[in-house]
């Protein structure tokens, strides 16, 4: 192994742990104390190895060789405890996406599950999560795909932020505050998630110094004067505990005084709205004894000998956390008059609180780091829900929604009458415990017993409720529901069940929608066949009637259907065209027509010194294949979007080519064309007003507007609309679709009526 530092300006220097390692490879005399079996030694001294040469001549924006990096990331690895593949995976995180290596070649030289690890990593370093919201939904969907088929990705990809974070200040600020956004708001919420304590912390505060950064001197400059006065103080508190608890034979590991992070006594000082002088618990004093009896014993020693504030306990040991926190927290008066912090833990919980999900990997004999998340299942369950929420949310904000709220989840532990802990967001209701159950529980829900009483649906749970659901299969979801529920979880099931118990409407309205687009010959054919199904799987439906159904209440656009329809069927004819009785039914193809004039002041070309109209029965505008037709009276041409179903049975001799000529630029005020469309809502304050301001962003003009409110709670929005072309009507659809209170849309014309 090649330990010489290449040339720079900044040596790289070997540290100790991976010397031994090399120690522990050749059989060294100096490596008989060694605990690292030499096999793992022996992957790990390769991997190193293998990334020094690829990265040789490879520098960071601060100068360093490029080595550093990966080096450091192993290291932080290794000192959460990881195996040798996943400090491997360390060392070779960027050697697919920076070098010339391929991961078949990753895979011969260091075996499958490096090869995972570093792939796993390399996606999530592709992922741009400041992108705009249907990009970055995906991004999180396949983030926690990769999590959930191995879970060291995720600690790995931490590894790597959290060293570059080390590193920012040699990047533009752009790129800073870039970076330091997304660590803020999904790195450090992950690393909380994972219990990774020591990550948490540091990301956070990194964040912080980046985000705010006059803030972050004003605090760090607090927390530096006040330091001697703090140290002292926690200094005699923690002798005479210590005395305490050696007079009355409880074992101590450690008890010692520390600062809370920056970002966190921050983030207090604006949630309460209060000075650096006015925040008690700025400092607190860490306890670690051997067992949970002697942490309860230590707390009642605490509460001897200062006096405890009522209110300020909680015990995290018999309700631990989602990210398997345990510990004992109590607030009591110092011998100063001073209010004081302390927390009260094993010598495990105290590894499980700074490494998390790895603490099982590093002390645990039971542990076994290949096994991503088996063993550990019942810990991570949000993890499972965020996947089946994927299948579930189609939309992109709402998905955003859940897992944003999930991760920052809040601290109410209420129990399932079977003694089950349930941890929900803060003023959660028996609503949003049911839908944490099941979502067929939250559909059926018909009342609740809290700590075996009758209560309301909308009560506010507390920390100790024991919570039980009664169902009524012939109960549903109210529109209620959603003045009260906090989960984004449960607003979203709510929602998604209104949409789909319109299914049968839903699928007759899509069905309309595809025939009236391309035509009823062949059309039943077409829906069974392979293309269509091919065209539902594409658009991520399992089948032709949910692809319908999404159709109708607007999930999916028709042009987006059509245009992948017509993909599936020419590929699907294309190997069999040979035999004309396997041909799929075609589908009608867009008609010639004939290029434009190259300045005309008529909006249609073909129709040059004729009368015409447009047709109100479909309403055309400008970017929409359209067919003129000549009217039998002394109206002229009538134009029509072509498939229009009043269309249909003319004659080919009173059809006329059209197009729309290019709209011109010279004209003071743009050509609007009158569009009616209908928008099925959940009836609430001000979502007339969302919609109308969607309209508003995209310049359109509202003509007219009508609000129909039905029993079951939902309205009908008939909106008349001024429309300059095509692309802007489908624009605003998709703007207005992506308003989680909408439930269907559609254009309405004379037809409909």
């Amino acid at each position: 192994m090649n330990l010489t530092a290449p040339a720079s300006s900044v040596e790289f220097v070997v540290p100790d742990w991976l010397r031994e390692c090399q120690s522990v490879q050749n059989l060294m005399p100096d490596c008989s104390e060694s605990q690292i079996p030499r096999a793992d030694a022996e992957l790990i001294c390769r991997a190193f190895d293998f990334a020094y040469q690829l990265h040789q001549g490879q520098y960071r924006a601060s100068g360093e060789p490029y080595i550093i990096h990966p080096v450091a990331v192993a290291g932080l690895l290794r000192d959460l405890g990881g195996g040798s593949a996943m400090i491997a995976a360390g060392f070779l995180h960027d050697v697919v996406e920076d070098t010339d290596i391929t991961s078949d070649e990753l895979e011969a030289l260091f075996g499958e599950e490096v090869r995972t690890l570093v792939e796993g990593v390399t996606k999530l370093s592709k992922f741009n999560f400041s992108s705009k919201t249907e990009r970055q939904a995906e991004n999180f969907r396949r983030m926690f795909l990769a999590m959930a088929q191995d879970i060291r990705v995720i600690v790995v990809k931490l590894a790597d932020r959290l060293h570059n974070m080390r590193t920012l200040e040699h990047l533009p600020d752009v790129k800073r505050r870039q970076i330091a956004l997304e660590t803020r708001e999904i790195f450090a919420p992950l690393a909380n998630r994972l219990g990774i304590g020591r990550f948490k912390w540091e990301l956070e505060d990194l964040a912080f110094k980046y985000l705010e950064p006059e803030a972050y001197r004003g605090v760090q400059e607090l927390v530096a004067e006040k330091r001697a006065d703090r140290e002292a103080r926690l200094s005699d508190i923690v002798a005479a505990l210590r005395n305490r608890l050696q007079q009355i034979g409880i074992q101590v590991f450690d008890i010692s005084g520390r600062p809370k992070h920056l970002y966190g006594i921050y983030q207090k000082m604006q949630r309460q709205q209060k000075g650096y002088d006015e925040i008690y618990d700025v400092a607190a004093v860490r306890m670690i004894v051997d067992s949970n009896e002697e942490c309860y014993r230590s707390l009642a020693i605490v509460h001897d000998m200062f006096r405890p504030i009522p209110g300020r306990f909680k015990d995290y040991i018999g309700l631990p956390k989602p990210n398997r926190y345990q510990s004992l927290h109590t607030v009591v008066i110092g011998n100063t008059g001073r209010p004081l912090e302390v927390q009260i833990r094993t010598l495990e919980m105290h590894h499980v609180a700074e490494y998390g999900i790895a603490a099982h990997w590093k002390y645990k004999e039971t542990g076994n780091s290949s096994s991503p998340l088996t063993g550990v299942d019942e810990k991570f369950t949000w993890l499972r829900q965020l996947l089946d929420w994927q299948s579930d949310l189609k939309d992109a904000q709402e998905y955003l929604e859940s897992i944003k709220d999930d991760l920052f989840d809040g601290e109410v532990y209420v129990f399932t009458p079977n003694g089950d802990v349930v941890s929900l967001s803060r003023g959660a209701t028996p609503v949003d415990f049911a839908y944490r159950i099941h979502t067929e529980v939250g559909n059926h829900c018909a009342g609740a017993r809290v700590n075996g009483r009758m209560a309301t649906l909308d009560t506010t749970l507390k920390n100790g409720d024991i919570v039980e659901i009664l169902t009524n299969k012939n109960s549903r979801p109210s529109l209620d529901w959603l003045n009260f529920v906090v989960t984004a979880s449960a607003r979203n099931r709510i929602r998604q069940w209104y949409k789909r118990s319109h299914r049968e409407e839903n699928i007759a309205r899509g069905r309309e929608m595809l025939e009236r687009e391309l035509g009823k010959n062949g059309f039943e054919a077409l829906l069974k066949s392979a293309p269509m199904l091919a065209t539902a799987e594409r658009c991520n439906y399992h089948s032709v009637d949910d692809l319908l159904a999404a159709l109708g209440y607007g999930e999916v656009t028709l042009n987006l259907t059509v245009n992948r329809l017509r993909e599936a069927v020419k590929a699907q004819q294309q190997p069999i065209a040979t035999d004309p009785q396997l041909l799929l039914p075609s589908l009608p193809p867009t008609k010639a027509l004939p290029p434009p004039p190259p300045s005309g002041k008529s909006p249609i070309a073909g129709v040059e010194g004729l009368l015409y109209h447009l047709a109100g029965c479909c309403t055309p505008v400008p970017g929409e294949p359209i067919i003129g037709v000549v009217t039998k009276g002394n109206r002229g041409i009538s134009i029509h979007r072509q498939g229009c179903p009043n269309t249909e049975q003319i004659p080919g001799d009173r059809l006329v080519p059209v197009s729309w000529n290019p709209l011109t630029e010279d004209s003071a005020r743009p050509q609007t064309y009158p569009v009616d469309i209908q928008i099925e809502v959940i009836d609430r304050v001000g979502v007339l007003k969302d919609i109308l301001s969607r309209l508003t962003d995209n310049n359109i003009n509202v003509r007219n507007a009508q609000v129909r409110t039905f029993p079951d709670q939902t309205a009908v929005i008939d909106l008349g609309i001024d429309i300059r072309n095509h692309d802007q009507l489908e624009r605003t659809f998709s703007q207005i679709r992506k308003l989680s209170d909408v439930l269907n849309m559609r254009r309405l014309s004379q037809i409909d009526n």
